[in-house]
């Protein structure tokens, strides 16, 4: 091998190691970087017989841990980040700040685009209720009869249709960006299977038709002014409260992204678990 060939060989290692370096670097300051404030979060695998498919969910359990907390069911929206896409520091900061007050939670895994309801390829909202929720209960030793039930964009939308569907199961619900439409032809791509699926599962219309169809428990929503969902979350919101719901409702500065939902999360779960400990048991 010539000196030119030793040369280069010696660049190419030393650039290859100075690329592991800096990605291990990321790596070790991302795990850093994440102050649990004394929450632990964990892992587990649901083997659904519903859905014929092995998934992750995560749970955080706030620091103390303790049997018969509350439990928040939270769902995420479309995308790969899936159950783990709202883990993040002002999670854990606003459940400590919360104190005994705070809620189990399990982060639900919908796969990229299940919008959480009951479709062709399986069905993903009475999983979350029949599955997931019983199985989260067990193993974090909270109160079933306690249970809580929010998310964003798609996971907005899939925690208003499950509470639709399985009413007085929840002592909450919350949406947050919820992604909602005023018709099936302005839904995203994927989405629902025909518009025979969109009008079983349009949340929108079932409010107008029975605006009390979620009953006394409290309810949230809230969306950006630059969200493109604003428009018919906010027409979500009017029916809900033509029927007298218990409604929190806000359009606060902001579009449809992470950022603007880590900037609220304190205030998403003061909501939770104000709502579950004045709940007496619903399950």
């Amino acid at each position: 091998m010539s000196a030119a060939a030793r040369r280069r060989r010696r660049l190419l290692a030393g650039g290859v190691l100075l690329v592991l370096l800096v990605v291990a670097g990321l790596v070790v300051r991302s795990a850093l970087a994440l102050h649990k404030h004394g929450a632990t979060l964990a892992h587990f695998t649901l083997h659904s017989r519903m859905l014929h498919r092995s998934l992750k969910e995560t749970t955080v359990v706030p620091a103390g841990g303790g049997s018969g907390r509350p439990l928040l069911v939270f769902l995420h929206g479309k995308g790969e980040d899936g159950e783990d896409s709202n883990v993040s520091n002002e999670l854990f900061a606003g459940l400590a700040a919360l104190g005994s007050r705070a809620p189990d939670v399990v982060f639900a895994n919908g796969g990229d685009d299940s919008y959480w309801h009951d479709r062709a390829d399986g069905p993903w909202g009475s999983s979350l209720v029949d599955e997931l929720i019983p199985a989260a209960v067990k193993r974090l030793h909270a109160d079933s009869r306690r249970v809580a039930i929010g998310g964003v964009s798609m996971g907005g939308y899939g925690a208003y249709d499950v509470a639709r569907l399985h009413p007085g199961r929840f002592c909450a619900v919350g949406g947050h960006s919820a992604a909602i439409w005023l018709q099936g032809g302005d839904s995203a791509p994927g989405a629902f299977d025909d518009a025979e699926d969109y009008a079983r599962h349009d949340v929108l219309v079932a409010a107008r038709h029975d605006p009390k169809g979620y009953g006394p428990i409290p309810l949230w929503l809230d969306v950006g002014d630059q969200d493109p969902f604003r428009q018919a979350d906010t027409a979500f919101a009017t029916a809900l409260r033509a029927g007298g719901a218990d409604l929190t409702f806000h359009v606060w500065p902001g579009q449809h992204e992470g950022d603007y939902w880590r900037s609220h999360m304190k205030t998403y779960l003061r909501f939770y678990a104000d709502a579950l400990a004045s709940c007496h048991g619903r399950g």
